[in-house]
């Protein structure tokens, strides 16, 4: 069970200045002492499956405050410290975060220095004393985030004018140091620091911005906890632009300044497409939502919490359909409910993200553009079982490539997951899914769940046990029959092509 969180980061009593500084050198040295008398720090995990060295156990965090100061090149190492208070839940001699490819310079821990040092891709911390469980703690790094290496790496993305990040499936651990798996959902509070010119955004609400001279600090905070999969900051020649969602829902939208004019019939869509979304599931789960469109070639689109992350070819393509680029920005939308409000709780549970935003993707091109649903659904069950063979079922896909992470994002994860949710509309009726899905995302809002939650939610609002349709459907090696549709065929031999990866 989770521990309760609070927006409020809290305040461990800290020590009286004048006795920190008489007793610094001997933390410094009692840090070290207890260090060597441990066992060799190693990386750690939380056990799952699909990444088995992400998250550390032995401690919740509660909130992140991340300040960055980017030196006008994004070619160049950012400068930063990144605080973490978080409640151990286990006694802790030492502390394991993820964090690559940055230099840690000081580490403490309450306040008092900490040794440290790294191992695989862990930041392993020796506090001055150890920490029992049920204490809070406040854990401050100064370090380097770089966003120099290969582009499919994750992590920072170096954009036409500045930065943006992709983090998914386990790539903030390269930005900042953290508890780096869904499962451990937090607060965050940024603060950026630019040069005069740029423009910073991050995700939540803005909560201030300060000029120092030639640079600025903006400030922004997110009203809700947050995977740190989904933290997003932006940073360029950028122009913000506000309007006005439903029921009052500030939205706005982080664009190049020199192609405002352009997207603008894109992102006055925004609007209709939460109206929309609201009608399928009930209301927005967040303070503010919008788009980041970014100079930037990556493959994929990416459901950042607030503030959704798309490639600006998407919109600029003359080849791609209206309806597609439409159904696309809603697919994106549709993940505020389902992975970001609703986190999974192992990224086996990742059916439970893409087939929903896969199945709001198409159940809005069936309304809006003609494009039948059947018809997407009758194409990928024909193609179900060359996707379940060349990278598992739903609910138990192979890991991914160590070398190439997102290989994780699978067709078999996207319509091949969408097809499991036509089924079991199949099986229950319209009615009962309908409620099924609202209820979904009021029972877990703003939390973790499983995709064992989701079985037994469903046979609760079909009044009914579904635990062998779903056995069947998110674990079979072979795509069961289609309730409905008893003469739709999966053909292996024509279905192992791949489909654009996407968030």
């Amino acid at each position: 069970m989770p521990f309760a969180r609070s927006p409020v980061p809290f305040d461990r009593t800290p020590l009286p200045r004048a006795r920190w500084l008489r007793s610094a050198a001997l933390v410094a040295s009692s840090a070290g002492l207890l260090a060597a008398s441990l066992p060799a720090p190693a990386p750690l995990g939380i056990g799952d499956p699909l990444f088995p060295h992400l998250g550390n156990p032995g401690y919740d965090v509660l909130a992140y405050t991340l300040d960055v100061a980017y030196p006008g090149v994004n070619t160049k190492p950012l400068s930063a410290v990144t605080r973490i208070d978080a409640l151990a839940t286990d006694d802790l001699e030492r502390i394991n975060l993820d964090f690559t490819h940055g230099r840690v310079s000081a580490v403490t821990v309450d306040g008092r220095p900490a040794a440290y040092t790294s191992r695989g891709e862990d930041l392993v911390v020796t506090p001055a004393e150890p920490v029992d469980a049920g204490e809070p703690l406040r854990i401050t790094v100064t370090h380097t985030s770089d966003p120099s290496g290969p582009a499919d790496t994750g992590g920072w993305v170096r954009t036409g004018d500045g930065l943006a990040m992709a983090n998914q499936a386990d790539a903030a651990h390269r930005v900042f140091p953290s508890n780096d798996h869904p499962a451990d959902k937090a607060y965050f509070t940024f603060r950026i620091t630019v040069p005069d010119g740029l423009t910073a955004v991050a995700n939540g609400l803005p909560a201030g911005r300060v000029r120092h001279g030639s640079r600025t600090t903006w400030t922004y905070r997110t009203g809700h906890p947050m995977a740190t999969e989904l933290a997003q900051i932006s940073i360029g020649r950028s122009a913000v632009v506000h309007r006005a969602g439903p029921h009052g829902l500030p939205l706005r939208d982080v664009v190049p300044t020199a192609d405002r004019e352009l997207l603008e019939p894109w992102l006055r869509r925004t609007p209709g497409h939460v109206e929309w979304m609201e009608r399928q599931v009930g209301p927005y789960p967040f303070e503010t939502y919008g788009v980041l469109v970014a100079d930037a070639t990556t493959g994929f689109e990416l459901e950042t919490q607030t503030l959704s992350l798309f490639e600006r070819r998407l919109f600029t393509e003359p080849a791609l359909p209206e309806w597609y680029v439409d159904s696309i920005m809603v697919h994106e939308l549709a993940h505020q409910w389902f992975g970001n409000s609703v986190s999974p709780r192992s990224w086996s549970d990742l059916w439970l993200n893409e087939g929903h935003a896969s199945w709001y993707e198409a159940l809005y091109a069936e309304e809006t553009a003609d494009r039948p649903l059947e018809r997407r659904m009758k194409a990928a069950y024909a193609a179900s079982d060359g996707w379940r063979a060349a990278g598992g079922p739903p609910a138990a896909p192979e890991p991914p490539s160590p070398d190439h992470k997102i290989s994780l994002f699978r067709p078999i994860v996207y319509d091949g997951s969408s097809l499991v949710l036509y089924a079991l509309r199949q099986e229950i009726g319209t009615d009962a899914f309908r409620r099924l899905e609202r209820a979904w995302v009021t029972r877990h809002r703003d939390g973790n769940a499983t995709t064992a939650d989701f079985v037994a939610l469903a046979g609760r609002t079909a009044g009914r046990d579904l635990t062998g349709f779903f056995r069947g459907w998110l674990y079979g090696e072979k795509t069961p029959p289609m309730p409905g549709h008893p003469d739709w065929r999966s053909n292996p031999a024509r279905s192992t092509g791949s489909a654009p990866e996407r968030g």
